[in-house]
């Protein structure tokens, strides 16, 4: 048992004492001052060290147990259960390799796949196993999925003009970009892209030979203003921007596409959580503003599952030529089995229903998440759409404190400091004084709901316990 314990409470101040004692231990654990299977005093114990009732220990223990910092064992005591660890090295290109299925996922850019209706699903995927054996593929994706892709671009995303013939159907957004960069660029041209920003862009972008421009994003995600004249493209996530959250204003959106047609280049629309709107009301698709200069970019990864593996591009008839006739060179081309399920759950309407569960069931979620977030005292950005939002926090040291602690809890938290991304060849760009350049992303979409109930407090507590904000 840990006799000399450095606990203190503060009877002045307004932080209940129970509180305190909590933030203590949890910061005890974190600076590696208890360790991995240590004892703690008894409640008993410590109570009469620091002067106060056994209740205000019991409430800490309670608090710290529910968050599964401690255990108790029967007739022995009460031990920390987990001991901080280093974070592992994440890859060069900002992309997490390392994840570590032990720990509740609070990661974004997950499905909620808890709202899927396995029945429907899985007449889908045996509907689709039925088709025929193909002799070969048709070049811009099964006629099914791109009517039922335009369609639901229709009358979920307001985009009208879209028709099956506007639609070509991807292996999703990462390969999309690959394909628009081997079709349309130069290698040596430059695109400009949010940072932070989607890492496996930039990789898509860098792979062909591009080089990119980072423009630090703000509140209202890509600053149009801080864009150069000498770029090929730019490359953006304005319906939630990803990963601080933020949503383009529509007056940002009409600069945007202004600025793409007087500068003779094309603007990429990846419409990264576009269709999870919940207390906002939608704004204009770029696509639906600017179809002559704007590739719009869609995934059933986010609302649905990876496991189909499928994607669309909608762009005007020369851009989707070009891509076209850039598979023909290559003979690339999206698997045409996901492109069946998901145009078999369009046509029964499951899609749709799908949808509109998600609508129903994520504001929960969020509200959640958020709830016990602000109940800490914690800032919270971007959760006014998508399926995940940001706590701010004051610099990358910050948040590499806050994973640490995160892993000692036994979450996976995402910091936002491995987004930004700089030409390696380019000086650094002057970095963004929003209060969101850096912080943790927390996603509220891969755990079920139990797992959440769990994980949502026990996050408030990790970043709330390292008073991150004060001590950056």
């Amino acid at each position: 048992m840990l006799d000399d314990l450095p606990l203190t409470v503060d009877r002045t101040a307004d932080e209940p004492l129970s509180v305190q004692v909590a933030d203590g231990l949890r910061s005890a654990a974190t600076t590696g001052v208890l360790r991995s299977q240590d004892r703690l005093p008894s409640s008993r114990a410590l109570a009469q060290r620091l002067g106060v009732s056994r209740t205000v220990i019991a409430a800490a223990y309670d608090q710290l147990h529910a968050e599964g910092w401690i255990t108790g064992r029967t007739g022995s005591g009460t031990y920390l259960t987990t001991a901080p660890a280093t974070p592992p090295a994440r890859a060069v290109s900002g992309i997490a390799t390392d994840r570590n299925p032990d720990l509740l996922d609070l990661f974004p850019g997950a499905p909620c796949v808890e709202a899927i209706d396995r029945a429907a699903w899985r007449r889908a995927w045996r509907t689709a196993a039925d088709a025929d054996p193909a002799v070969r593929k048709d070049r811009a994706g099964e006629p099914e999925f791109r009517a039922a892709v335009a369609e639901h671009l229709l009358r979920h995303r307001g985009l009208g003009a879209a028709s099956d013939t506007d639609v070509i159907a991807t292996a999703g957004t990462s390969s999309a970009v690959s394909e628009l960069a081997a079709a349309l660029l130069r290698p040596g041209d430059t695109v400009a892209i949010e940072n932070p920003g989607y890492q496996r862009a930039v990789g898509a972008f860098r792979a062909a030979g591009i080089r990119v421009l980072p423009v630090p994003v703000d509140s209202g995600g890509l600053p149009v203003d801080l864009l150069p004249t000498h770029i090929a493209a730019v490359y953006c996530t304005p319906a939630h921007q990803f990963p601080i959250g933020a949503r383009m204003p529509a007056a940002r959106r009409v600069q945007l596409v202004e600025f793409a047609r007087a500068a003779g280049i094309f603007v990429i629309e990846d419409d990264y959580d576009g269709e999870l709107r919940y207390d906002t009301a939608p704004l204009p698709l770029l696509a639906a503003m600017a179809p002559d200069v704007v590739v719009h970019l869609g995934t059933t990864s986010k609302i649905l599952s990876p496991a189909l593996g499928v994607g669309w591009l909608v762009a005007a008839p020369e851009i989707t030529e070009a891509v076209l006739a850039h598979r023909d060179r290559t003979g690339t081309g999206p698997s045409p089995a996901g492109q069946r399920v998901l145009a078999e759950l369009a046509r029964h309407g499951d899609l749709a229903r799908h949808l509109r569960r998600l609508r129903r069931l994520l504001p929960p979620r969020r509200e959640l998440l958020v709830s016990a977030l602000r109940g800490r005292g914690l800032d919270v950005v971007g959760d006014d759409a998508g399926s995940h939002l940001v706590v701010p926090l004051p610099s990358a040291e910050a948040e590499a404190r806050a994973v640490v602690t995160g892993r000692a809890a036994g979450l996976d938290l995402d910091g936002l400091a491995r987004h930004h991304l700089r030409e390696p060849t380019a000086p650094p760009t002057a970095q963004s004084t929003e209060p969101h350049t850096f912080g943790i992303a927390l996603g509220y979409t891969a755990l079920d709901w139990s797992d959440l109930a769990i994980a949502a407090p026990r996050a408030a507590a990790c970043l709330a316990g390292l008073d991150l904000r004060a001590n950056p």
